[in-house]
């Protein structure tokens, strides 16, 4: 004898009959699929195999394996941190909590970036990693097309152009105007001919015409402008200003500076320096106090963007030297 089905099944079968009839489906069906499908396993949900196959090294140089391992971690977490941004950008209820929320998980992912960033700096065999990168030209974590998409959705394209000619540039700039003039490009040109290198003319040509369409969509809704957009008393919430710096800090120098860790122990040879791999000239490109870069300007003094990064620059350097 068959046992009674349980009032709370029975509770559970009449929502889902009701769910699917409003959308014009049969739950009879969806039930036979229940029986034929098969459990679902940890593997399976993750694609573990497909994953664990992405690491694929060119050399046989063991270190290797670290150096590919940790730049895809890299582009997981960016891909989190653009998964955040976006829902800022969506966002209509326009509260300083919701807001804090979002930059506080963002904070976290670029925390456990910055804090692990150690496994590049500490963590590969000096001599295995200037042989091995050999054969990574001209490739370069300069071309992170999705660190490039974080800057665009964190603020106007004017507030990435070069420092020297940020002045020139405001919101009566074409997208088009500004993209040319971006920080990063300066970083892999040769400012003696104006050539672009390889690195940049790769990157270009694969992305420009995303990039500028992102741009585009997010003209007047970048993070930036959520944050101005809010009521004004949401505006001056401290923890939603205080996430907000720190999402700034940790972008614009804390980042930049762990690359520089990591150049300074692979690449400096004191006056004599190794070029890095996409041909940018590293020690003028990541300084934060050379390319001034910060996403909310205005919630900094005159002082602090003046002596942007500055401080940390300088204590990197004396650990460096020590």
């Amino acid at each position: 004898m068959e046992e009674p089905i349980k009032p709370e099944i029975s509770a559970r079968i009449r929502l889902l009959e009701q769910k699917f009839k409003n959308s014009g489906q049969d739950l009879g069906s969806y039930l036979d699929g229940l029986l034929h499908d098969r459990y679902l396993t940890y593997w399976d949900y993750i694609h573990l195999d497909t994953l664990l196959s992405l690491q694929v090294p060119l050399t046989h140089f063991p270190d290797e394996m670290i150096f590919i391992t940790y730049h895809q971690i890299t582009e997981l977490n960016f891909k989190l941190v653009i998964h955040e941004m976006k829902q800022l950008i969506d966002d209509k209820l326009q509260t300083a909590a919701f807001f804090t929320e979002k930059l506080n998980r963002i904070n976290r992912y670029f925390r456990v970036l910055i804090e692990s960033f150690d496994i590049m700096i500490k963590g590969m065999d000096k001599q295995q990693f200037l042989k091995f990168r050999m054969s990574l030209l001209p490739a370069s974590g300069f071309q992170s097309a999705q660190f490039r998409m974080i800057e665009i959705y964190a603020t106007p394209l004017y507030n990435l152009t070069n420092e020297k000619e940020r002045q020139l540039f405001d919101h009566n700039h074409t997208i088009e105007e500004l993209y040319e003039h971006l920080y990063w490009k300066q970083g892999a040109t040769d400012l003696s001919t104006g050539e672009k290198t390889l690195t940049l003319k790769q990157f270009e040509y694969r992305y420009t015409p995303r990039l500028i369409r992102i741009a585009k969509e997010v003209e007047h809704s970048s993070l930036y402008h959520k944050y101005l957009g809010l009521p004004e008393k949401e505006q001056k919430n401290s923890e939603l200003i205080k996430a907000l710096r720190t999402f700034d800090v940790n972008i614009n120098i804390n980042w930049l500076l762990m690359h520089m860790g990591a150049a300074y122990r692979y690449l400096d040879k004191g006056d004599k320096e190794i070029k890095a791999t996409g041909g940018t000239n590293w020690k003028k490109f990541l300084p934060p106090s050379f390319q001034k870069i910060s996403f909310f300007p205005n919630l900094w003094s005159e002082e602090e963007k003046e002596n942007w990064g500055e401080k940390w620059v300088k204590e990197l350097l004396q650990t460096h030297h020590n």
